[in-house]
């Protein structure tokens, strides 16, 4: 890859451009991996986790940007690369719990990403209680989307060849190349090719897009009930954590039928109901309109570092108090969003964007970007990790959670991460506008014991049922 010069794209230089606004927000992403045991000698993990992140070339490359916007940044190679600069260390002050690793992970997350050195960190943070220890990377999010910083954290295991829940999800089962989706080269030789099968099905796939598109439209042009979810971003950030049990939640799709995100989302919505609450306010229909990402990435580009991501709008039901009225009104509003074209139509809009004067495109999304943003109050990405335990360094990885980026008017973001038998939540939020971080994660698993008790009530009841049928039989 030496020497190879990469433009970015319209959506991973709007990262850029996004962070460029507002100099109170940093767009990067990141995962920790708790571990066990006594971390090793610092000199140690810095080698390995160079000879490791090295193999990627992002990770020795660094932005090349052009005056005015007049051409897309690019990724180059940095002469000056010191792998001293990115892997650092710190230490918890005592007692080292849970509370004390959150404060840090949120002072690390708050401040930017060198520009003049390739976008990434690696934390070695050290004293944490119960003879543990944790690593913490950190990305721009011009870098990558969810997807592909999972794979740079995972890169980081013992085992190279990492199994991911990621191949589960719709977009991995498809080859890019080969999808339906797929949209025509750019290069003119392959035209003729590309437009024949382009236009198989492009009536149906162009009228669904077109009604995502208005939907998009139509949410974004909407503003959301008032409330102090929404508003302008400090520069300090809180994070936060939920780990619940993923059969727990398998469990309670599989009796509903609904899906593993519907129950996440459902949980959310749940913990942000009772923070209006606690906060005085009346939670409403449009009270939570939520941003959340769909990956499109296919199957021949998991080990790329980029983002490959479409996006749907729905409104979490926070008005709703029951529990499995609320499941249920998620699972629909999913339904009709996967189903109305929203992802669809995200994606040929990226798609589109690139075939737009790049100059047009930046200086679009900088305008956009500086006016008051009302209508979307958080973001939910739903990130799948590895199936199996994983080792770091011969030392067994015990969690994994995930970190999301707030800006925009977001106050809060959360990120989702599975990992073998768990689905952990990261909370990322505006240190001064939710305070009570720990509440909202705490909620999360509240609303995922909801519905699960609620599930296995209704087990019991159809047990108890076939068990009368018998009898009567």
């Amino acid at each position: 890859m030496t020497g190879k010069v990469n433009h970015l794209t319209t959506l991973d230089a709007g990262f850029l451009q996004l962070e460029d606004t507002d100099r109170h927000i940093s767009l990067a992403i990141g995962g920790v991996a708790v571990l066990a045991g006594p971390p090793p000698e610092f000199g140690a993990v810095r080698d390995t986790v160079g000879s490791r992140v090295l193999t990627n070339p992002r990770s020795t490359q660094v932005l090349r940007t052009h005056p005015w916007d007049l051409a897309a940044p690019e990724w180059a190679d940095d002469p000056t690369f010191d792998i001293a600069h990115h892997v650092r260390r710190t230490a918890l002050p005592s007692p080292g719990d849970d509370a004390a690793l959150s404060a840090e992970i949120a002072t690390i997350m708050e401040r930017r990403l060198d520009r003049a050195r390739p976008l990434w960190e690696c934390w070695v943070i050290e004293g944490l209680a119960e003879d543990r220890w944790a690593l913490l990377i950190k990305v721009h999010h011009a870098l990558a989307d969810g997807i592909a910083a999972a794979n740079l954290l995972t890169a980081l295991c013992d085992d190279s060849n990492v199994g991911s829940f990621a191949t589960a999800i719709g977009a991995a089962k498809r080859d890019s190349r080969r999808s339906g989706l797929s949209l025509p080269s750019l290069n003119p030789l392959t035209w003729v090719g590309d437009s024949v099968r382009f236009t198989v099905g492009a009536g149906k796939v162009a009228l669904r897009a077109a009604g995502g598109a208005a939907e998009l439209t139509a949410s974004l042009l909407r503003p959301a009930a008032p409330s102090s979810l929404n508003g302008p971003v400090g520069d300090l950030r809180r994070y936060g954590s939920a780990v619940v049990k993923l059969r727990d939640v398998e469990e309670i799709a599989h009796t509903w039928g609904t899906t593993i995100n519907d129950v996440a989302l459902a949980a959310v919505a749940d913990s942000y109901r009772a923070a209006l609450l606690r906060r005085g306010l009346q939670p409403r229909p449009d009270s939570l309109r939520t941003l959340v990402p769909v990956s499109v990435r296919g199957s021949d580009a998991m080990d790329v570092s980029d983002n490959r991501v479409s996006l749907m709008l729905p409104l979490l039901p926070v008005d709703v108090a029951d529990p499995l009225q609320r499941l249920r009104a998620v699972h629909g509003r999913l339904s009709v969003a996967k189903s109305s074209g929203q992802r669809q139509a995200g994606s040929i809009l990226m798609w589109a964007t690139n075939l737009v004067p790049f100059p047009v495109t930046a200086w679009t999304v900088r305008l956009l970007s500086r006016l008051p943003q009302r209508s979307v109050v958080t973001v939910v990405t739903n990130v799948p990790g590895p199936r199996q335990p994983v080792t770091m360094m011969g030392h067994k990885v015990l969690r994994l959670l995930p970190i999301p980026p707030i800006a925009v008017g977001f106050r809060t973001g959360i990120a989702i991460f599975s990992y073998v038998d768990e689905l952990a939540f990261g909370l990322l939020v505006d240190f001064d506008a939710a305070p009570d971080v720990h509440e909202l994660a705490v909620g999360i698993e509240r609303g995922v014991q909801r519905l699960h008790r609620l599930a296995k009530a209704s087990g019991r009841s159809r047990r108890k049922g076939d068990l009368l049928l018998l009898s009567n039989g």
